[in-house]
């Protein structure tokens, strides 16, 4: 054997190791892509359905949120709209004032009438019911009514009258 020969075989393995590594990083980078994608299909395959079902949970929330909004801006309008009938309210309020007025001073024309009628008074007073003599009750009724009405007739038409006589 020649010295050349131990050489060789020492050439020779270490010639045989880098191909073998060589190769096995071309297998690598030749294979590293789709291992890639491998890793990439299993993980959207795992995070996809959880992530469409939020998806489809933003989107019942969004519109859920949207119907609120338009519930808030009606009730904003209709607020504001309260507030430019503010003017409506208090002519409301003031005729509702001049009503009362008005009532008041027509109660007490009607108590102020009632107590001048000496014949009213007079009337309110002759209330016997004499059980053997019914007409003759209604007879004074009749009486004083009609005493009633020909003193405001009297009174009615000649208003000076008594201003003169006194």
């Amino acid at each position: 054997m020649s010295p050349y020969d131990g050489q060789d075989l020492q050439l020779e393995s270490k010639v045989k190791k880098a191909t073998e590594r060589i190769s096995e990083n071309i297998h690598i980078i030749g294979n590293e892509p789709s291992l890639a994608f491998y890793r990439l299909q299993e993980h959207v395959r795992k995070a996809l359905p959880p992530m469409v079902e939020k998806r489809v949970e933003v989107s019942k929330l969004h519109a859920e949120l949207q119907g609120r909004c338009y519930d808030v801006e009606y009730a904003v309008s209709a607020v504001k709209g309260i507030g430019k009938s503010e003017e409506s309210f208090e002519r409301t309020r003031e005729l509702l004032r001049n009503a009362l007025f008005f009532k008041q001073q027509l109660k007490y024309t009607e108590s102020r009438k009632s107590q001048n009628s000496v014949y009213k008074r007079l009337s309110a007073h002759i209330t016997l019911d004499l059980p053997d003599l019914p007409e003759l009750s209604e007879t004074l009724r009749e009486t004083a009514s009609s005493l009633m009405n020909h003193a405001r007739t009297a009174t009615n038409h000649n208003p000076e009258g008594s201003q003169k006589n006194d």
